[in-house]
Protein backbone atom coordinates (compact mmCIF):
# COMPACT_ATOMS: atom_id res chain seq x y z
CA UNK A 1 0.00 0.00 0.00
CA UNK A 2 1.59 3.07 -1.14
CA UNK A 3 2.26 5.62 1.80
CA UNK A 4 0.08 8.81 2.41
CA UNK A 5 0.76 12.28 0.97
CA UNK A 6 1.06 14.74 3.49
CA UNK A 7 -1.47 17.43 3.50
CA UNK A 8 -1.42 20.26 1.12
CA UNK A 9 -1.48 23.49 2.92
CA UNK A 10 -4.24 25.54 2.11
CA UNK A 11 -3.33 29.00 0.33
CA UNK A 12 -3.80 31.84 1.56
CA UNK A 13 -5.90 35.04 0.00
CA UNK A 14 -3.44 37.88 -0.46
CA UNK A 15 -5.21 40.28 0.80
CA UNK A 16 -6.33 38.09 4.41
CA UNK A 17 -4.90 39.40 7.36
CA UNK A 18 -1.47 38.39 9.29
CA UNK A 19 -1.56 36.69 12.42
CA UNK A 20 -0.94 39.01 15.25
CA UNK A 21 2.89 38.83 16.08
CA UNK A 22 3.21 38.17 20.02
CA UNK A 23 4.11 40.80 22.50
CA UNK A 24 5.64 40.47 26.02
CA UNK A 25 7.90 37.81 25.68
CA UNK A 26 5.99 35.08 23.06
CA UNK A 27 2.12 35.92 24.58
CA UNK A 28 -0.18 37.22 21.88
CA UNK A 29 -2.53 39.93 22.11
CA UNK A 30 -5.41 37.29 22.06
CA UNK A 31 -3.50 36.20 25.81
CA UNK A 32 -5.45 36.76 28.70
CA UNK A 33 -4.07 40.60 29.56
CA UNK A 34 -2.74 40.71 32.92
CA UNK A 35 -3.86 44.11 35.45
CA UNK A 36 -1.40 46.94 35.41
CA UNK A 37 1.29 47.15 38.72
CA UNK A 38 -0.07 49.55 41.34
CA UNK A 39 2.29 52.32 42.19
CA UNK A 40 2.88 52.93 45.70
CA UNK A 41 1.45 55.61 47.41
CA UNK A 42 3.69 57.63 48.88
CA UNK A 43 3.88 58.84 52.45
CA UNK A 44 1.53 61.96 53.33
CA UNK A 45 3.26 65.23 54.30
CA UNK A 46 2.39 67.03 57.34
CA UNK A 47 0.01 69.89 57.24
CA UNK A 48 2.81 72.49 57.69
CA UNK A 49 5.32 70.54 55.53
CA UNK A 50 4.61 72.64 52.72
CA UNK A 51 4.81 75.88 54.14
CA UNK A 52 8.14 75.00 55.53
CA UNK A 53 9.66 74.14 51.83
CA UNK A 54 8.62 77.23 50.59
CA UNK A 55 11.00 80.75 51.22
CA UNK A 56 9.65 83.77 52.59
CA UNK A 57 8.64 86.27 50.81
CA UNK A 58 11.15 88.88 49.26
CA UNK A 59 13.94 86.06 50.04
CA UNK A 60 15.96 84.09 47.99
CA UNK A 61 16.93 80.08 49.18
CA UNK A 62 20.22 79.02 48.97
CA UNK A 63 21.71 82.57 49.24
CA UNK A 64 23.03 84.35 52.53
CA UNK A 65 20.61 87.32 53.71
CA UNK A 66 21.21 90.75 51.65
CA UNK A 67 22.71 92.74 54.63
CA UNK A 68 24.00 95.24 52.22
CA UNK A 69 23.13 98.93 53.46
CA UNK A 70 22.37 101.92 51.83
CA UNK A 71 24.91 105.17 51.71
CA UNK A 72 23.79 107.53 54.48
CA UNK A 73 21.28 110.46 53.29
CA UNK A 74 23.78 113.73 53.14
CA UNK A 75 22.54 115.87 56.27
CA UNK A 76 20.80 119.14 55.29
CA UNK A 77 22.26 121.85 56.12
CA UNK A 78 20.45 124.20 58.88
CA UNK A 79 19.44 127.36 55.70
CA UNK A 80 17.20 124.77 54.34
CA UNK A 81 15.04 125.30 57.53
CA UNK A 82 14.55 128.94 57.24
CA UNK A 83 11.03 129.62 56.67
CA UNK A 84 10.09 133.40 54.83
CA UNK A 85 8.45 135.79 56.50
CA UNK A 86 5.08 137.52 54.85
CA UNK A 87 7.13 140.56 54.92
CA UNK A 88 10.52 141.19 54.28
CA UNK A 89 12.54 141.59 57.18
CA UNK A 90 14.53 144.53 58.01
CA UNK A 91 18.00 143.30 56.67
CA UNK A 92 16.76 142.38 53.31
CA UNK A 93 15.00 145.19 52.66
CA UNK A 94 18.28 147.53 53.94
CA UNK A 95 19.86 144.84 51.19
CA UNK A 96 17.61 146.18 48.43
CA UNK A 97 18.32 149.81 49.39
CA UNK A 98 21.76 149.48 49.28
CA UNK A 99 21.75 147.57 46.16
CA UNK A 100 19.16 150.35 44.49
CA UNK A 101 21.95 152.91 45.39
CA UNK A 102 24.54 151.23 43.25
CA UNK A 103 22.17 151.14 40.21
CA UNK A 104 21.20 147.58 40.28
CA UNK A 105 18.06 146.75 38.73
CA UNK A 106 16.22 143.72 40.08
CA UNK A 107 13.19 141.69 40.51
CA UNK A 108 11.90 140.04 44.00
CA UNK A 109 11.16 136.29 43.38
CA UNK A 110 9.14 133.62 45.48
CA UNK A 111 11.24 131.85 47.79
CA UNK A 112 12.25 128.44 46.28
CA UNK A 113 12.64 125.15 48.76
CA UNK A 114 13.46 121.67 48.11
CA UNK A 115 13.65 119.75 51.32
CA UNK A 116 14.29 116.67 49.80
CA UNK A 117 17.55 118.03 48.09
CA UNK A 118 18.40 120.48 50.76
CA UNK A 119 17.69 123.81 48.05
CA UNK A 120 16.95 126.75 49.76
CA UNK A 121 16.64 130.58 48.81
CA UNK A 122 13.70 132.49 50.87
CA UNK A 123 13.94 135.95 49.46
CA UNK A 124 15.68 135.30 45.69
CA UNK A 125 16.12 138.34 43.72
CA UNK A 126 16.49 138.26 39.71
CA UNK A 127 19.15 140.68 38.70
CA UNK A 128 19.12 142.21 35.52
CA UNK A 129 22.01 144.47 36.40
CA UNK A 130 24.71 144.44 38.86
CA UNK A 131 25.34 148.24 38.88
CA UNK A 132 24.65 151.50 36.92
CA UNK A 133 27.46 150.48 34.93
CA UNK A 134 27.85 147.20 34.76
CA UNK A 135 25.38 144.74 33.00
CA UNK A 136 24.79 140.78 34.17
CA UNK A 137 23.61 138.93 31.37
CA UNK A 138 21.55 136.62 31.14
CA UNK A 139 19.64 137.12 34.14
CA UNK A 140 20.92 135.82 37.75
CA UNK A 141 18.50 134.60 41.03
CA UNK A 142 20.54 135.37 43.81
CA UNK A 143 20.10 136.21 47.50
CA UNK A 144 20.71 139.83 48.54
CA UNK A 145 23.50 139.29 50.33
CA UNK A 146 25.41 137.10 47.21
CA UNK A 147 24.12 139.99 44.80
CA UNK A 148 25.41 143.15 46.93
CA UNK A 149 29.19 141.71 47.22
CA UNK A 150 28.89 140.93 43.63
CA UNK A 151 27.98 144.41 42.68
CA UNK A 152 30.21 146.16 45.38
CA UNK A 153 33.36 144.02 43.84
CA UNK A 154 32.94 144.50 40.39
CA UNK A 155 32.70 148.23 40.94
CA UNK A 156 35.56 148.72 43.61
CA UNK A 157 38.56 145.95 42.46
CA UNK A 158 37.71 143.81 39.09
CA UNK A 159 36.61 147.14 36.86
CA UNK A 160 39.36 148.95 38.33
CA UNK A 161 42.00 145.90 37.41
CA UNK A 162 40.70 145.86 33.63
CA UNK A 163 41.56 149.76 33.50
CA UNK A 164 44.95 149.38 34.71
CA UNK A 165 45.69 145.94 33.13
CA UNK A 166 44.09 146.52 29.70
CA UNK A 167 42.98 150.31 29.61
CA UNK A 168 38.97 149.86 29.94
CA UNK A 169 36.85 149.17 32.40
CA UNK A 170 33.83 146.38 32.72
CA UNK A 171 31.11 147.23 30.63
CA UNK A 172 29.13 143.47 31.09
CA UNK A 173 29.45 140.27 32.97
CA UNK A 174 28.51 136.94 31.14
CA UNK A 175 27.33 134.62 34.52
CA UNK A 176 27.49 130.64 33.81
CA UNK A 177 25.55 130.04 37.06
CA UNK A 178 23.63 131.26 40.10
CA UNK A 179 20.87 130.13 41.54
CA UNK A 180 20.43 125.86 40.65
CA UNK A 181 19.08 123.28 43.41
CA UNK A 182 22.00 121.12 42.95
CA UNK A 183 24.84 119.23 45.05
CA UNK A 184 28.41 119.95 44.41
CA UNK A 185 29.96 118.17 41.87
CA UNK A 186 31.32 115.40 43.60
CA UNK A 187 27.68 114.71 46.01
CA UNK A 188 28.92 115.12 49.43
CA UNK A 189 27.64 118.08 50.21
CA UNK A 190 25.08 120.77 48.56
CA UNK A 191 26.60 123.29 46.29
CA UNK A 192 25.81 127.18 47.18
CA UNK A 193 24.44 127.40 44.39
CA UNK A 194 21.56 125.52 46.37
CA UNK A 195 20.88 128.97 48.12
CA UNK A 196 21.85 131.67 45.47
CA UNK A 197 24.94 132.42 47.20
CA UNK A 198 27.27 131.69 44.56
CA UNK A 199 27.94 133.64 41.03
CA UNK A 200 29.98 131.82 37.75
CA UNK A 201 31.35 134.56 35.52
CA UNK A 202 32.77 132.60 32.38
CA UNK A 203 33.41 136.47 30.55
CA UNK A 204 34.13 140.10 30.69
CA UNK A 205 33.13 142.45 28.16
CA UNK A 206 34.42 146.02 28.20
CA UNK A 207 33.34 149.04 27.60
CA UNK A 208 35.88 149.18 24.21
CA UNK A 209 34.52 145.95 23.48
CA UNK A 210 37.10 143.24 24.85
CA UNK A 211 36.04 140.54 25.23
CA UNK A 212 37.96 138.43 28.59
CA UNK A 213 37.11 134.93 28.25
CA UNK A 214 37.89 132.93 31.58
CA UNK A 215 40.24 129.92 30.41
CA UNK A 216 42.98 127.82 31.13
CA UNK A 217 45.67 129.94 28.43
CA UNK A 218 43.85 133.37 28.17
CA UNK A 219 46.36 135.91 26.07
CA UNK A 220 49.18 137.72 28.46
CA UNK A 221 47.39 140.77 29.49
CA UNK A 222 44.24 138.94 30.15
CA UNK A 223 45.78 136.43 32.42
CA UNK A 224 47.57 138.79 34.53
CA UNK A 225 43.48 140.89 34.90
CA UNK A 226 41.86 137.51 35.33
CA UNK A 227 45.15 136.79 37.91
CA UNK A 228 44.63 139.80 39.86
CA UNK A 229 40.63 139.75 40.18
CA UNK A 230 40.79 136.26 41.40
CA UNK A 231 43.54 137.02 43.95
CA UNK A 232 41.60 140.34 45.12
CA UNK A 233 38.44 138.20 45.29
CA UNK A 234 39.38 135.90 47.93
CA UNK A 235 38.48 137.39 51.45
CA UNK A 236 35.45 139.72 49.60
CA UNK A 237 34.06 135.35 49.15
CA UNK A 238 34.50 132.96 50.78
CA UNK A 239 35.42 130.28 48.03
CA UNK A 240 37.36 131.30 44.83
CA UNK A 241 37.63 128.84 42.26
CA UNK A 242 38.44 128.95 38.66
CA UNK A 243 40.92 127.20 36.01
CA UNK A 244 43.76 125.24 37.59
CA UNK A 245 40.90 124.40 40.52
CA UNK A 246 39.74 121.10 39.11
CA UNK A 247 38.08 120.39 35.81
CA UNK A 248 34.65 121.36 37.02
CA UNK A 249 36.35 125.50 36.79
CA UNK A 250 38.04 125.04 34.01
CA UNK A 251 35.86 127.84 32.33
CA UNK A 252 34.58 130.13 34.95
CA UNK A 253 35.63 131.88 38.02
CA UNK A 254 33.08 130.77 40.71
CA UNK A 255 32.49 133.34 43.65
CA UNK A 256 30.65 132.53 46.92
CA UNK A 257 29.22 133.35 50.37
CA UNK A 258 29.52 129.86 51.49
CA UNK A 259 30.02 130.32 56.07
CA UNK A 260 32.75 129.06 57.11
CA UNK A 261 34.73 128.43 60.59
CA UNK A 262 36.40 131.68 62.03
CA UNK A 263 35.36 133.53 58.71
CA UNK A 264 38.15 131.34 56.57
CA UNK A 265 38.42 131.01 52.76
CA UNK A 266 39.27 128.12 50.39
CA UNK A 267 40.99 129.78 47.54
CA UNK A 268 42.04 127.56 44.96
Amino acid sequence: MAPAKPPVPEMRPADAPKPAEAKDGGKSENSEPQPPPIAPKPPEKPADAGAAEKPAAGRQTGKPEDTEKKPPKRPLDPRVNVVPQDKLPAEEIACRQRLQAMGAEFENRKAEHDGDIGCSIPYPLMMKKLTRTIDLAPEAELNCGMAEAAAKFMTDVASPAAKAELGSEIKSINQASAYVCRPRHNGQKISEHAFGNALDIARFTLADGTEVDVKPAPPEKQEKFLQAVRKAACGPFKTVLGPGSDPDHALHLHFDLEPRRNGGTFCQ
